[in-house]
């Protein structure tokens, strides 16, 4: 390891430098930090969630609710409760080194604009970006992430092409679909064949990122219609799948009129009739 810039060395030649700490490479520092971290949140009277074990609430008098979303070492302050939202970055200042950035406008790879309706959640850079690198800027925008009625199935050992690249590309789709709810069973689809990826997978993979091309500008509004109903619409195909006679259901979930749930999966059981 080189000796960095200005360092004087007063102790002749053959000093080392010892790493005192470190959050990135090592396999346990991920694990040690997060512990760290979950016992100096809850230590102040916040509860961590059971669904989500990144997330940390507090309810406050009044009914009043601030929470703490952190991902390795970026993190999300959120609530109704302002006080105990200062609060709270005063502790984490003192215990942690941290740097406070002001309202969300960037996090993992979303976008986050206000406006009068409400926040509007996108992820165009990260979709534009993801165009540059494979070279699909200038291509032709499609109507559709995927073909209507489109059966694929794993392609034969000796016609596997590019696995790993298959599976990076698979993986970025699945990163959008945080904010693009419309291409969750398309998703679902080109992410059955990781490894048994042929030249048709790929042909849909391109198809499902012309479609992302004609607008990369989509995403989320999250509005306060002052409505709290709760409302869940569900569906499912019979035996869809040619491969294993398994059907696809999915869902979604609105609460006040803003989409908040939803997922497409292939039913762990087979059809039968």
């Amino acid at each position: 390891m080189d000796l960095p810039p200005g360092f004087k060395n007063r102790g002749g030649k053959g000093k080392v430098c010892g790493l005192r700490k470190s959050l990135y490479g090592l396999k346990q520092s991920s694990r040690a930090w997060f512990e760290r971290f979950g016992r100096v949140i809850k230590s102040h009277g916040y509860n961590q969630g059971q669904a989500d074990h990144t997330m940390f609430y507090r309810h406050t008098d009044g009914d009043k609710v601030a929470i703490l979303i952190v991902y390795v070492d970026d993190i999300i302050l959120t609530g109704d409760d302002s006080n105990e939202i200062e609060r709270l970055k005063k502790i984490l200042a003192k215990e942690f080194k941290i740097k406070d950035l002001g309202n969300l406008k960037y996090f993992l790879g979303m976008e986050f604009a206000r406006s009068n309706k409400g926040i509007f959640v996108s992820q165009r850079k990260y979709i534009l970006d993801l165009l540059g690198e494979i070279g699909l800027l200038r291509c032709k925008a499609a109507e559709t992430p995927i073909e209507p009625n489109l059966i694929l199935q794993p392609a034969n050992p000796e016609e596997v092409i590019n696995r790993e690249q298959y599976q990076r590309l698979v993986g970025k789709l699945l990163s959008l679909s945080h904010t693009w709810p419309n291409i969750a069973f398309a998703t679902s689809v080109v992410c059955q064949f990781m490894h048994s990826s042929g030249p048709e997978h790929f042909e849909a993979v391109y198809k499902f990122l012309r479609y992302l091309k004609g607008t990369p500008g989509k995403g989320l509004l999250f509005g306060g219609y002052g409505n709290l109903q709760v409302e869940i619409y569900t569906d499912a195909d019979w035996a869809g799948s040619v491969i294993d006679r398994r059907s696809t259901s999915g869902y979604c979930t609105f609460v006040e009129g803003n989409l908040v749930t939803w997922r497409c999966k292939k039913q762990s059981v087979v059809a039968r009739e």
